[in-house]
């Protein structure tokens, strides 16, 4: 059972291989790929050739075991690694891979050859059959393989069905691991070769997913436990030094737990890579796991070496292994990115500056409108755009996660990442909408890529991708969808689920689009289209989130076909009354803890925190007011009101002729303005503006546009939840003042205010 499990699992090994990176590898990642070939080799070699120092009988053949066993890294266990750590997408998780391709694919042709003259008892011609096979395998049997799954997949598009792979087709394939095995038995070498040869043919498609779902599990959870169970009798801890020298077997160990890493460092070093990134790329390379135990097992099976020997590199695997998730996850943590990160945002952002977002989608049906909303977002040669279109998809047909980015020249490979050809044509569909709107528009630069990750942690996978790429805004579409009757229901709950993490962790501003026909209201040439602008109310209150959503509204208030108004909602007559008679109170209270700041500090603080809030607001209404204001497509104006009841009338009556709406969540607004409408809040994820705007009784239809800004400092924000938990500020509790304006007269901005 153990050989047949080895077998299947290097099937596994070779069917998750993709050879394409090998083609296209950096100087980099070649440097390091064949550093780690040569020099842990050799170093087997010697710390070999110093054990038969101390006993002349063990056998001469265990050198090339122990060359092997340091040189190999396992490319299956390295990417479960970098998949748990979130470093897939990242250059370092990308480098790794890449080497360890190539390290993996020469390492196993080396114990092919090994095994192979081991058994023939030093007669090199015995590897003759072998390679003679792997040629057939290759340049015969692979293009027959490719060539009928083309015809399958060519047969299901003619009549318009999507590609099923039946049990037929499984079973063919597993016939053929079996006949490879036997094939390469007969030449003299093990059959799991054989296996690992014929998965290597198995193109990235669904049949190898298909087989993927079929018997991972019982191979990993069945058919390998044996092979560790001898792993684990063969090894003797009890006798580990016995007939050496402690000093040697101590040497031995270190050195083999360390030449992988020191010879990758000293390379990347020479390549002028950072020392965190080399140390990490080194203890990656040193990812043992399960191949290591198969070379070393299959070494042992062919008497390359006695038991002690043995021993001594299994717990040198373990110790090589057992290190590199502790080690990198140190060395690479997150929130070490963000200490130069936490301030990306639009309103920090200069004007003239190049805008990054990061455009998440999760079928095509987002498409539309997160596209006419970059085309409406001004990108301009002065300030361009940088779009890095995400097509979010769900990982299915790994036990382990996986996270892979493709790029637009290799779309067709979202097939082997356990998807169906569906989840590849809307990926094809979606790069070819983004590659027409650049085109549109040169000063739009897209990138468009498709990540694959479970939903558990897609948030994780988009936040450190943001990280990564210094975006300033990432855009969701809103995860419900009209239910037909005027309401909204929920479009996918694990949607919901990533929207809501994503806002609660975000490392940079958020925008929310509420979809609801933006694309019926573009002309089709904003420079010649003069028949109708498009007309965006930005609706401000308080707090960073508006401020947040001023500054985008800003930015596509310079688009030629688009009409920008402001409103600023401020507090009317009877609201100033009522806060006035706590007036003395609360100035009472202040002075009270400006003298007791050694006391209470915190009191202090929050006092200070409430009036810089209030004076940021003025200050940037005031800048945008002072910059727009000879700009005749941009109106100002202020509104003053007394409740939240007054409010929703107000933008129901007032302000409901608008194609789109931009305003802020304001997760932590405490303003009387607002009193009242969190008891209606049913979706919090778009605030209670938001919500207000897309309720049943909304008399608009208009799209909207929820901003949230990323916070000051890199922490979480608190957890959504729903309207029954949502702890509402009473109007009574909290001042208001006036906002403070200043005297520059303003053209065309108007300005209503019922108390002075």
């Amino acid at each position: 059972m153990g050989s047949l499990g080895v077998t299947f699992y290097m099937f596994l090994v070779g069917l998750e291989m993709d050879l394409t990176p090998i083609r296209k590898m950096g100087k980099t990642a070649s440097r390091v790929a064949i550093a780690g070939i040569i020099f842990p080799g050799c170093v087997g070699m010697i710390l070999y050739q110093l054990v038969r120092n101390e006993r002349p009988d063990a056998p001469k053949e265990g050198g090339f075991f122990w060359a092997i066993a340091l040189t190999v890294t396992s490319f299956s266990d390295l990417a479960r690694i970098l998949s748990k750590l979130k470093l897939m997408s990242t250059d370092l998780g990308k480098m790794a891979m890449t080497s360890a391709v190539l390290t993996d694919f020469v390492s196993w042709i080396l114990l092919v050859a090994t095994v192979a003259i081991v058994n023939g008892h030093g007669n090199f011609l015995r590897i003759i059959p072998t390679l003679i096979f792997m040629v057939i395998c290759w340049f015969v049997i692979r293009p027959i393989i490719f060539w009928m799954i083309k015809r399958i997949n060519a047969g299901r598009e003619e009549s318009s069905m999507e590609v099923q792979y039946n049990e037929k087709h499984v079973g063919f394939i597993l016939t053929g691991v079996l006949l490879c095995g036997l094939v390469t038995e007969l030449c003299g070498v093990h059959p799991m070769f054989g296996a690992f040869m014929f998965g290597l043919m198995i193109p990235s498609s669904e049949v190898g997913i298909k087989i993927m779902d079929k018997i991972e599990d019982f191979v990993v959870g069945i058919l390998l436990p044996p092979v560790f169970l001898v792993a684990g009798l063969r090894t003797n801890v009890a006798f580990i030094a016995a007939g050496f020298r402690y000093s040697l077997v101590a040497t031995v160990m270190v050195v083999a737990s360390l030449i992988k890493i020191l010879s990758t460092l000293l390379v990347c070093l020479y390549s002028k890579c950072s020392f965190r990134d080399s140390l990490a790329l080194g203890v990656l390379m040193n990812t043992k796991g399960v191949i290591a135990i198969i070379v070393l097992h299959e070494g042992r099976n062919v008497k390359g070496f006695d038991q002690q020997t043995y021993t001594w590199m299994v717990i040198a695997m373990l110790i090589m292994t057992g290190l590199v998730g502790p080690v990198v996850s140190f060395t690479h943590k997150s929130a070490r990115h963000l200490k130069h990160y936490h301030r990306m945002n639009l309103e920090r952002s200069k004007p003239d500056t190049e805008l990054r977002v990061l455009a998440c989608l999760h079928s095509s049906r987002n498409l539309a409108g997160l596209i006419n909303l970059l085309h409406l977002s001004n990108a301009t040669r002065k300030s361009p755009i940088v779009v890095f279109a995400v097509y979010l998809v769900e990982l299915t047909g790994r036990a382990s996660a996986m996270l892979i980015f493709h790029d637009k020249s290799n779309m067709n490979d979202i097939a082997g990442c356990g998807n169906s050809s569906r989840e590849r044509l809307e990926a094809e569909h979606i790069v070819h909408a983004f590659e027409s709107l650049q085109n549109d528009n040169r000063a739009i630069a897209v990138y468009p890529l498709t990540a694959v990750s479970p939903f558990s942690t897609m948030h994780e996978d988009v936040r450190n991708f943001a990280i990564d790429k210094n975006v300033a805004v990432i855009l969701l579409p809103y995860h419900k969808k009209p239910n037909g009757i005027g309401g909204w229901v929920d479009e996918s709950l694990e949607h919901k689920k990533v929207s809501q993490h994503l806002l609660a962790n975000a490392p940079c501003s958020i925008a929310i689009l509420v979809d609801r026909g933006l694309t019926r209201h573009l002309p089709l040439d904003f420079e010649h289209d003069s028949i109708r602008e498009i007309r965006v109310a930005m609706l401000f209150f308080e707090g960073a989130d508006d401020r947040e959503a001023l500054a985008y509204a800003w930015r596509m208030g310079g688009n030629p076909g688009v009409a920008l108004t402001v409103v600023r909602f401020v507090p009317g007559k009877d609201m100033l009354e009522t806060v006035v008679d706590d007036a003395e109170a609360e100035a009472e209270a202040e002075a009270e803890a400006e003298a007791n700041f050694n006391d209470d500090p915190e009191a202090f603080s929050a006092m200070f925190e409430k009036d810089k809030k209030k004076m940021l607001d003025d200050d940037y209404i005031n800048e945008f007011r002072f910059r727009t204001m000879h700009d005749q497509s941009i109106a100002y104006m202020e509104k003053p009101v007394n409740s939240g009841d007054e409010l929703v009338s107000t933008i129901k009556s007032a302000y409901n002729d608008f194609d789109l709406y931009i305003v802020g969540r304001g997760y932590d607004t405490k303003s009387p303005l607002t009193s009242g409408l969190c008891d209606w809040n049913e979706f919090p994820e778009i605030g209670l503006i938001g919500d207000t705007l897309i309720s049943v009784d909304s008399l608009t239809s208009a799209s909207v546009l929820v901003m949230q800004q990323s916070a000051p400092k890199a922490t979480p924000r608190p957890p959504l939840v729903s309207k029954n938990n949502i702890s509402c500020v009473s109007k009574k509790t909290v001042s208001m003042d006036a906002p403070r304006f200043s005297n520059q007269p303003f053209v065309n901005h108007q300005i209503t205010h019922d108390y002075l």
